[in-house]
């Protein structure tokens, strides 16, 4: 993976951005690809655009959320132990013994999710994992209700504090991959873009709130109003002990994006996408998708009157967890195939249904 890229993804794991509180992140995105862009900004729900040839006549939406699961401060009892919600689909068994790290309003408050401790639970207990969210608290440290209060009021964001780590080869592993990992593969594509021919007005989305029911996208969708789009987001892969190939396909880190084939698809996009990956040397996987998902590509498929879309997703293991694994090479040939997938696009394509 090319060094750029690469210090701009550990950015932005870094950052905070849990649904709904994204601008941080924005604002990393934003200076990353200004020099490539023709324009950028931001839109009513947070949702960043960097635009390439505004204008042609043909307008083709690329999507990736930058968005991620996170925490938020519900209540603080007498000793100022934090009690919380989650935003977005967090997995609550993984929850325990974690690191977390609360928006405070006067600076980043560090704090730790506490349990009963093993040697105290009776054997039901140790059985049934986590029963109800309220069995798990934060603890900041406080000494009470007043001193946490202060640090982290009732309504304070925060996430799982596990930032980019290096595993053996070009394999890493981080919290929110699931779609940090996507942004930086379409905003790459515009780097790759530069210098080369674009004869459609291409629309580079970091879409916000995805993880709350695709809502940034839905209005990005329908402000941009595309006549194609193409989601990037990050799938199953079925490489590990426990995952099933028979259930979700085969899918390997390492093995390249995978093109999502099924009836909320378009045939003829899927067919040019595959064709240009096979005439640019880029590796590409295949996941057969039965029915709408929850990726942005669902929503960019009914906007308005309808557009043509495919999905183009980066595999990934352990997903919704603090120790979400990929390949970056598979990102990297994610900018690649979207790159070579922009410059092929005639100014009118013609794709969708037709008689």
């Amino acid at each position: 993976m090319h060094s750029a890229p690469l210090s701009f993804l550990k950015t932005l794991c870094d950052t905070q951005t849990p649904s709904g509180r994204e601008t941080a992140g924005q604002r990393i995105v934003a200076d990353y690809v200004r020099p490539y862009a023709d324009a950028v900004s931001l839109d009513s729900l947070g949702n960043l655009h960097a635009v390439k040839n505004p204008g042609a006549p043909t307008r083709l939406m690329i999507d990736a959320h930058c968005d991620e699961n996170g925490l938020l401060v519900q209540y603080i009892d007498k000793d100022g132990f934090l009690y919380f919600s989650l935003v977005g689909g967090v997995n609550k068994q993984l929850l325990p013994g974690e690191r977390v790290l609360l928006a405070g309003p006067k600076g980043p408050v560090n704090g730790v999710i506490g349990r009963k401790a093993i040697h105290l639970m009776s054997q039901k207990e140790r059985e049934q994992g986590v029963g109800e969210l309220s069995d798990l608290w934060i603890d900041i440290g406080a000494a009470g209700k007043a001193e946490a209060e202060e640090a982290a009021p009732a309504g304070t964001f925060g996430t799982v504090d596990s930032g980019l780590r290096p595993l053996l080869g070009s394999r890493a592993s981080a919290r929110a991959f699931d779609d940090r990992c996507g942004v930086v593969a379409i905003m790459d594509a515009l780097r790759l873009l530069e210098g080369r021919p674009v004869a459609v007005a291409a629309h580079f989305v970091s879409a916000t709130q995805e993880e709350l029911g695709l809502l940034g996208s839905k209005v990005a969708a329908f402000g941009v109003d595309p006549a194609l789009g193409i989601s990037v987001d990050v799938t199953f892969a079925s490489d590990d002990p426990k995952s099933d190939p028979k259930t979700i396909g085969e899918i390997r880190l390492g093995g390249g994006p995978v093109l999502g084939v099924g009836p909320n698809y378009d045939p003829a996009f899927c067919a040019f996408v595959r064709d240009v990956a096979a005439k640019a040397g880029i590796p590409l996987q295949t996941q057969a998708r039965a029915r709408g998902n929850g990726t942005d590509a669902f929503v960019m498929r009914h906007t308005r009157a309808g557009v043509p879309v495919v999905q183009i997703s980066i595999p990934l293991r352990y997903m919704h967890s603090a120790v979400e694994t990929i390949d970056l090479d598979d990102v990297a040939a994610t900018s690649a195939l979207l790159a070579a997938v922009v410059e092929a696009l005639p100014a009118v394509p013609e794709f969708g249904f037709r008689l």
